[in-house]
């Protein structure tokens, strides 16, 4: 296979691929259930039901034609679904409690090659935020994490949500760049499938903990990717960084 073409800037999917949302959801998950009269509930497997709805909800935007809302609005709304299923009445909770907790989303702590390799693929490329975080969130994230993004793009940037397709050309266009001088780096297939169809360079990352060690639900879309890194720094070394 011939050496694809350095790109003119990375673009970066932010769940997962640099923040660890899993331990951190968790983690923050323990705190509000033991406040709520559960400490004795499985906070892991309330982490994972609560995100698990995440990609519902990216499609049901689309198929419904519902107006964009920011990111947060949309954990809210699978914060409350997921108290429900788990037999929490979240209009019994206080409202502050339930704000704080949506706003776990915000202080997500990166993986521990993160910032490092973030900061070596810097010096080569800008790098910039194409996730389908809104920009307050990406903020307070990147201001927790110490994460150097040169840019922050939130979904609302664009007004659609990945994998739509105006989401990666959107960045691309904003960037004043062609759609293939953008290269998507993320650890999840179909959100690199989808870059690709849109003519963007991808580089896939790793993350086999994203999902506490269980199986990726979007592998079958695995496709040989320009690059293929075991972390950040890997991906740096790869790219001459």
């Amino acid at each position: 296979m011939s050496t694809p073409p350095l790109p003119k800037a990375l673009a970066f999917d932010v769940f997962g691929t640099v923040v660890d949302w899993r331990t951190s959801i968790a983690r923050e998950s323990a705190v509000f259930l033991e406040r709520i009269g559960h400490a004795d509930r499985d906070a892991a497997a309330f982490a994972d039901v609560w995100r698990g709805q995440y990609i519902a909800a990216m499609f049901g935007m689309r198929k419904s034609e519902r107006a964009f809302v920011p990111l947060d609005v949309l954990h809210r709304e699978m914060l409350e679904a997921t108290l429900r299923e788990w037999g929490i009445d979240p209009a019994s909770l206080d409202e502050a409690l339930l704000a704080d907790w949506n706003r776990a989303w915000h202080r997500l702590d990166p993986w521990p090659d993160a910032v490092a390799g973030l900061t070596r693929l810097k010096t080569q490329f800008p790098i910039v935020t194409l996730s389908n975080g809104n920009v307050a969130l990406l903020l307070a994230m990147a201001r927790h994490g110490g994460l150097p993004w040169d840019a922050i793009l939130g979904a609302e940037v664009s007004g659609a949500y990945k994998p739509d397709p105006r989401a990666y050309l959107h960045t691309a266009e904003v960037l004043g760049i062609a759609a293939d001088e953008l290269c998507l780096v993320a650890a999840h297939h179909g959100d690199l499938a989808g870059a690709r169809a849109c003519g963007l360079l991808t580089a896939y990352v790793d993350r086999p903990d994203e999902y506490g060690g269980a199986p990726a639900p979007d592998a079958h879309y695995e496709q040989a990717w320009e690059w293929s890194a075991t972390s950040l720094a890997d991906l740096a070394d790869r790219l001459g960084c």
